[in-house]
């Protein structure tokens, strides 16, 4: 399994509208996505912004790039979450899940 990890940026104001966005929409498109294995979002305060990261799990790297396209490492982010978000990491990283205790 490889776990797709990103992360993005809100202002307090905002923070709330993504979340929403990530629950929503974000969870419907993976839900039909191929080899999708889990999602998990993480909230923290970062200073004055609150800080996101996404990580995803998909059986294999092609089935990452069955969500991402031909380059797995852009990031996709979507013209709703660009609104919510302050700034984002345009790229990810991946990580092959070495132990799964869920």
């Amino acid at each position: 399994m490889i776990a797709r990890m990103w992360r993005g940026w809100a202002s307090a104001a905002t923070a709330d509208d993504y979340q929403r966005h990530y629950e929503s929409e974000v969870a419907e498109h993976l839900r039909q996505v191929p080899g999708f294995r889990g999602a998990r979002l993480l909230r923290g305060a970062d200073g004055e912004e609150v800080l996101f990261t996404s990580i995803v799990v998909f059986a294999s790297m092609d089935d990452v790039r069955g969500f991402a396209g031909d380059d797995p490492g852009r990031a996709v982010v979507e013209e709703t979450a660009r609104r919510a978000l302050t700034r984002w990491d345009e790229r990810v990283t991946h990580h092959d899940v070495a132990v799964d205790l869920g």
